[in-house]
């Protein structure tokens, strides 16, 4: 007889080695450059709290909150059992995990209610570590933060919402905005025949007999967080394209019509709601004058650009974590990959982009928070200096991400990994508020209307002049450029002003070893055409320890 063979245990063919551990718990905020450049742009203050979020972030339960809101995704409920029109969307529980942290760290509209200087460095700094759980919840804090100064041109309303919008307290469902502990804040601009050309608009507002309130008819295209308690809307009154105030329940409890007729199926972000909702007689308050819509609403969009830059250099920085983590834990060829040559090249090409992604950002959010406090200098810079950073951080976005995606090989391409998350996640940020054309063509818009953009850009960049030579150059060939640009250079021009003042904060800022390599790359042309191609003699080890810790 042939002997039967023992039984073995599933997994007797082989042993699990070779495989990095979970990276969770880590810390978030372990990370030098937001670190210096959070106590730099005047909110040293806020540190502890923002190492503490940051710790939080890393931590397993935070990281699995944003692995389930993104794997449970928002389901619409257009009516209730009985017929009667809803219009609700239901998130997983995980969802409101992340909503109520974010909204009661601060990340939401708080920091217009804090005098503090350096709030809104703050509020930055917080994001870009909050920012490792997942992106789609930043959207509705986002909106909210930047509803408030846009809903400040229409005092008696702000009188009324802002306290509720500055709120640290989640307050989710639908009720009446003066009965919640705290609000949240949408917009819709957008339309299905004209996106980002809003005055082609065909929302039509129409006046009642009531000062100041309307009821709109039309149609909306991309209207994200559609469980907002209020939004900011933009429709054709008589006097023009106008803003309004629009919120889901009306002051004597009932509903406004805000019929949502699907949710987007979209590349990433799939947390969060993105819907298209249609108005009907639905009721409306006039924010600003008549026909001056853009300029009313444009203060929000300032804010959301902010936020576009901030959330691609967060997610610059979390896959860079995650990448290199793989590397530390991975042999290939007899040793760690994070030991290989050209494996610490990829990493320190991506460590030296994310670095200047993030002070650039906090140098934003350092212009915004001044110009707050009236400083009309930081004001004119903030202006032209966030939509060069909207244009370029987040085009650098999605190339970033797929790099750092394939420091894990194959195990990055799975989505247990969270990686296919994050590379979907990515381009996102370079379309909303204004795809790559919109934001270079608007930089050259704010250069030829706004004298003071020009002079507040090269005022910064002159910080640093003689310190090295390939930024005089470039500052140099760049004015030479500005007078000539055009509609069909402007792509070309805004990279260049881009990656100057991204070198002029590094030459200032941070460590020599990182400054000259960025200077001899981006600046100097000796780096080719992927990322992981600096070249020889770069202090790899200087830019890995300091983005990198062990």
């Amino acid at each position: 007889m042939v002997p039967m063979p023992e039984q073995s245990p599933p997994s007797a063919t082989h042993d699990v080695t070779n495989q990095p551990p979970p990276l969770a718990p880590y810390d978030a905020s372990a990370d030098a450059a937001l670190l210096e450049g959070l106590r730099r742009e005047g909110a040293g203050w806020a540190e502890d709290d923002v190492r503490g979020l940051g710790l939080r972030a890393g931590g397993a339960e935070a990281q699995e909150w944003g692995e389930l809101a993104n794997r449970h995704e928002p389901e619409l409920r257009t009516h209730d059992r009985y017929g009667n029109r809803v219009d609700e969307v239901d998130f997983h529980p995980s969802w409101h995990h992340l909503m109520r942290t974010a909204v009661a760290e601060g990340l939401a509209g708080t920091p217009w209610a804090d005098d503090r200087a350096g709030a809104h460095v703050a509020r930055t700094a917080g994001g870009l570590v909050w920012g490792h759980t997942e992106a789609g919840h930043g959207c509705p804090t986002s909106m909210t933060y930047a509803a408030v100064p846009a809903l400040r041109a229409q005092p008696d309303l702000a009188k009324v919402y802002e306290p509720l919008l500055t709120s640290r307290e989640y307050d989710p469902g639908l009720r009446v905005p003066t009965e919640k502990r705290g609000l949240l804040a949408g917009m819709g601009m957008t339309e299905k025949q004209g996106g980002s050309d809003v005055r082609t608009n065909t929302t039509v507002a129409t006046p009642t007999d009531e000062p100041g309130v309307y009821t709109l008819r039309g149609h909306k295209w991309f209207t994200s967080a559609p469980m907002c308690d209020v939004f900011l809307v933009l429709a054709q009154a008589p006097g023009g394209l106008s803003c309004f105030l629009v919120p889901r329940v009306l002051p004597d409890g009932s509903r406004n019509t805000f019929r949502i007729q699907r949710l987007k199926d979209k590349l990433g972000n799939r947390s969060n709601a993105s819907s298209e909702p249609e108005f009907d007689r639905t009721v409306a308050w006039l924010v600003g004058p008549e026909g001056r819509g853009v300029k009313t609403i444009i203060e929000m969009v300032n804010c959301t650009r902010l936020d576009c830059v901030m959330s691609s250099a967060t997610l610059m920085r979390k896959t860079l974590v995650e990448a290199g983590h793989h590397a530390r834990h991975r042999s290939a060829f007899g040793a760690r990959l994070f030991d290989q040559p050209l494996m610490r090249n990829v990493l320190a090409d991506l460590a030296l982009e994310s670095e200047a992604a993030t002070t650039l950002t906090l140098r934003l959010a350092g212009a915004a928070d001044r110009a707050v406090r009236g400083d009309e200098e930081e004001r004119a810079f903030r202006r032209i200096a966030t939509a060069v950073g909207k244009y370029w951080v987040t085009k650098r976005g999605p190339a970033f991400t797929a790099e750092a995606l394939e420091c894990l090989g194959g195990n990055g391409y799975v989505e247990d990994s969270g990686m296919p998350r994050h590379y979907r996640e990515a381009p996102l940020l370079s379309i909303w508020e204004g795809s790559g054309n919109v934001n270079a063509l608007d930089v050259l818009r704010a250069l030829g209307r706004e004298p003071g953009s020009a002079e507040s850009l090269f005022g910064e960049l002159a910080l640093a002049r003689g310190a090295d030579a390939r930024l005089d150059a470039t500052v140099a060939s760049l004015k030479r450029e500005l007078a000539a640009a055009d509609q069909l250079s402007a792509r070309r021009v805004v990279e260049r002003m881009a990656l100057a003042l991204q070198a002029s904060l590094l030459v200032r800022h941070a460590p020599p070893e990182v400054a000259d390599a960025f200077c001899a790359t981006r600046l100097g042309g000796d780096w080719g055409h992927a990322f992981g191609t600096l070249p020889p003699g770069t202090d790899l080890d200087t830019i890995l320890d300091r983005a990198l810790p062990a």
